[in-house]
């Protein structure tokens, strides 16, 4: 997805001061059946400039199998389009030396508020005919603060959105009705096993969702 500069410069400007690094765009089809959201690149999106590559973007892809469909056929993107980074200190068991690190973290509210005009205005831009969220982040940032995937998964939500308000420091909802699918993060079954026949059923009603809209269409 090419952003319009002064959209770009704009929310680099709203998240300044935030330990955010590099920025990936979007990437897909437009209009397409489906829209991923994830939270934030991490290291390795950044560094290879693809979503969800990695262990996670492999589990993604099987995952999205399930419904025919290839990462060419769909859109992802995040909330956040930069990698939020802590600073850690740890002592290096090899050398017995302290260092500096970096690792990947879960995105603030602020730090996906910053980034929401450009969120609004790629949805915008996509038309998808079903967004599906996977973890919390995108969940939250979408359908709004009392919403939980634990609870939530494997619904179906035919409504009105979260979108910046006027004055740019919160959400209203929008005009349009999005049907929005969530899920778990990928990487949750990495932590816990037992979550992946629950992630595998939510994606057969991803499936099962997608094509009762081909039914409509034909």
């Amino acid at each position: 997805m090419q952003y319009p500069e002064s959209l770009v410069k704009k929310v680099k400007k709203r998240a300044a001061g935030f330990k955010l690094e590099g920025f990936l765009s979007g990437q897909g089809k437009i209009n397409p059946p489906l829209m991923i959201v994830g939270e934030a690149p991490g290291r390795k999106e950044i560094t290879q400039h693809i979503p969800f590559s990695g262990q996670s973007g492999k589990e993604l892809m099987k995952s999205l199998s399930i419904t025919g469909l290839t990462r060419e056929d769909v859109y992802i993107t995040s909330v956040v389009r930069s990698r939020p980074y802590s600073v850690k200190q740890a002592v290096n068991k090899k050398t017995g030396e302290q260092e500096t690190k970096y690792p990947n973290r879960t995105p603030s509210k602020k730090e996906v508020l910053a980034y929401a005009p450009l969120f609004d205005w790629e949805l915008n831009q996509v038309h998808p005919q079903l967004i599906v969220t996977v973890g919390n982040t995108s969940l939250q940032r979408i359908l709004g603060s009392k919403y939980n995937v634990g609870h939530d998964h494997g619904h179906v939500f035919q409504q009105p959105i979260q979108e910046l308000n006027a004055t740019e420091d919160g959400y209203q909802l929008s005009a349009t009705e999005y049907t929005v699918i969530p899920t778990f993060h990928p990487a949750a079954v990495f932590y816990n096993r037992k979550l992946a026949p629950v992630i595998e059923a939510d994606w057969q009603l991803i499936n099962q969702i997608l094509n009762q809209g081909k039914q409509q269409n034909d």
